[in-house]
């Protein structure tokens, strides 16, 4: 048999840096959380879904120009606020 040189030692290393890094936080915009916390999250590569209570403007204001500026995106979804990390795209066509 041919030797194609192959090791797979760090082969499972090399798939988790290539892939999505982060976790789903479910959580809820109450305003109790301070907005660093959510901005730190999508720096960590984390996708939110967020129940929002009360005026969702209001309650993101302090961190949305903040994810969008990285390169984040906010989808606004039936009562929940969806923030996804650069790199993560929200699919809103079936929606339409």
């Amino acid at each position: 048999m041919t030797d194609f040189g192959l090791d797979l030692r760090d082969a499972e290393e090399m798939i988790e840096s290539e892939g999505t890094v982060g976790d789903v936080i479910l959580g809820v915009l109450d305003g109790e959380t301070e907005p660093e916390h959510w901005v730190r999250n999508v720096e960590y590569g984390n996708v939110l879904v967020l129940a929002v209570e009360g005026d969702l403007n209001e309650r993101a204001a302090g961190f949305a120009r903040e994810v969008k500026d990285m390169g984040g995106e906010l989808t606004h979804f039936r009562g929940f606020l969806v923030v996804s990390p650069p790199g993560v795209d929200v699919d809103t066509e079936k929606l339409s």
